[in-house]
């Protein structure tokens, strides 16, 4: 989800931005004098001396008492919103560690990627499966594995299930020292261009 907001989010951005660009430059350049082309009436900028506010915009509110409040309002939840997004981005669900029982007592750490390596390895190993992600959510003590898989074609759902559980995940929580390993494991196609036969 936090995906495509950032992309939804990006896309805007960057299209207000090339619009914007784009009519200063047409109006700073004066092309369309030089390429004789007409602008809309509306167009902000028609040549190189128009700015950006006049000082009839820039002044015309000035006396109102609503005006200020307002622009430090907006301004405020422009500068929140962007700290929220911001704080988004740096939180991350991703376990980074896991809590092993060494048998001493004491414990170790098992890093969360290394774990995930492996799984994703093994899982890309299995017949008719063409790619994995895994990513190790939850907490140190009882993590849980995602796992996506792109299966070809030709795969078999069922078997591809029963070899992630019966060998992956059992692989997992012995060598990690796990009681259970809870996963979630999601099946995508793998689109092939279609082959001609001749």
């Amino acid at each position: 989800m936090r995906t495509v907001v950032n992309r939804v989010l990006l896309g805007l951005t960057g299209l207000v931005l090339l619009v914007l660009g784009l009519s200063v430059l047409v109006g700073s350049l004066n092309l369309q004098q030089h390429w004789d082309f007409t602008l809309p009436h509306w167009w902000p900028y028609m040549n190189s001396r128009d700015v950006l506010l006049t000082k009839h915009d820039r002044t015309r509110y000035r006396s109102h008492d609503w005006w200020w409040p307002s622009v430090i309002a907006a301004l405020a939840i422009l500068v929140l919103g962007s700290l929220w997004w911001l704080l988004a981005q740096l939180r991350t669900k991703r376990l980074r560690q896991i809590r092993v029982d060494s048998g001493d007592g004491q414990g170790a750490l098992l890093r969360g990627r290394a774990l995930e390596s492996v799984l994703t390895s093994e899982s890309e190993a299995f017949e008719g499966v063409e790619w994995a992600n895994t990513a190790l959510v939850g907490k140190r003590g009882t993590p849980q594995a995602r796992l996506v898989l792109g299966l070809a074609p030709h795969a078999t759902p069922d078997e591809v299930l029963a070899n992630l559980d019966t060998s992956g995940l059992a692989r997992a929580r012995t060598s990690a020292g796990l009681d259970a390993l809870p996963a979630e494991a999601r099946l995508r196609p793998v689109r092939h261009k279609p082959s001609r036969v001749t």
